[in-house]
């Protein structure tokens, strides 16, 4: 099957004052058609700059400084803003976590959803604007002819998210980059949302990124998974494995404070500690400050996760259990 989207060691770093913030370091994937991929890990682990950095969104100080992204064997790292635009929102589409990031407060919904579809096909208002009304009513939003003709502050927060998840689907583009959309959701709309975008995944062929910290999500969304921690992928692979025979001290840590994983009253599992600080990690695994099973070998740079699943430790867990 063809890989819609084909990420190579990837680097996005920011320079400040204080050093190199490196938020991405050589990360590799690749998303193939129609599937969906889960990007999980705590905050800071570097999951959404990874997003931003597909979509040419990092803003200064970031930088891409090395690696590719190829969206269908085209490289668009680092392509001149003009060329990309013409990319983005057609073909590769965004979902931010915040919709106000989407939307723009003193335009009438219809509006912006027209302009999304004309600006990219050559279509009269009424086939976009009816266009526009499906897209709403996908995404569950009731009665979508008179919600059209309504300004984005005229919404609560979660149906402004469904608003601008409605856009991201406008085009039926090939990849959607989705930066956890369903946060603000309440969990009926949350399921209902789910089952659109795989859906859509199964019947266009679209391949979806989907970007969070909430594994429930991954488990019953995703095809793949990446766990990234400090900027790097430290395991991959199918939802399945991955879930169920976690290889990597710091899955399993994420796994196992899953509230649902715990018997009714017991304390939650933690992870100790905290993510180090990204300008300044440890040498060898950025994790073994945190985890029990780490010694002196840990302080070493353990092996790029290859293949479809693989995993960034010296001593899987498959080698202590």
């Amino acid at each position: 099957m063809a890989a819609t989207l084909e990420v190579r060691n990837l680097q996005t770093h920011f320079h400040t004052k204080a050093g190199v913030l490196r938020a991405v370091d050589g990360v590799s994937f690749t998303v193939g058609e129609g599937k969906i991929l889960g990007l999980v890990g705590e905050s800071g682990s570097g999951k959404s700059v990874t997003g931003f950095s597909i979509m040419g969104l990092v803003d200064p100080p970031g930088q891409i400084v090395g690696g590719e992204v190829l969206f269908k064997g085209r490289n668009i790292a680092g392509m001149a803003e003009d060329e990309i635009r013409k990319l983005r929102g057609n073909r590769i589409a965004m979902i931010f976590q915040d919709p106000m990031m989407t939307l723009n407060p003193v335009l009438k919904v219809e509006t912006q959803m027209i302009e999304a579809v004309q600006a990219h096909e050559n279509v009269d208002r009424k086939t976009a604007w009816t266009r526009a009304r499906d897209a709403l009513g996908q995404v569950g939003i009731p009665s979508p002819e008179e919600r059209l003709a309504s300004y984005p502050h005229q919404f609560s927060g979660g149906m402004r998210q469904r608003v601008a998840i409605a856009i991201a689907l406008l085009n039926k583009p090939d990849l959607i980059v989705a930066d956890e959309p369903t946060t603000a959701l309440d969990v009926t709309i949350q399921g209902q949302i789910l089952y659109e975008v795989q859906k859509l995944a199964r019947e266009t062929r679209t391949a979806l990124i989907w970007i969070t910290h909430d594994l429930s999500v991954v488990a019953s969304l995703a095809d793949e998974v990446c766990v990234m921690y400090a900027g790097r992928i430290v395991e991959r692979g199918s939802v399945d494995d991955v879930l169920d025979h976690p290889a990597h001290p710091y899955t399993a840590g994420l796994i196992g404070s899953v509230p649902s994983r715990n018997a009714r009253g017991a304390p939650l599992t933690q992870i100790p500690g905290v993510m180090p600080s990204m300008l300044n990690l440890p040498s060898g695994c950025a994790f073994r400050m945190r985890c029990k099973y780490a010694d002196e070998a840990c302080a070493k740079a353990p092996p790029e996760p290859v293949g479809q699943r693989g995993v960034r430790c010296i001593r899987p867990l498959a080698e202590v259990a």
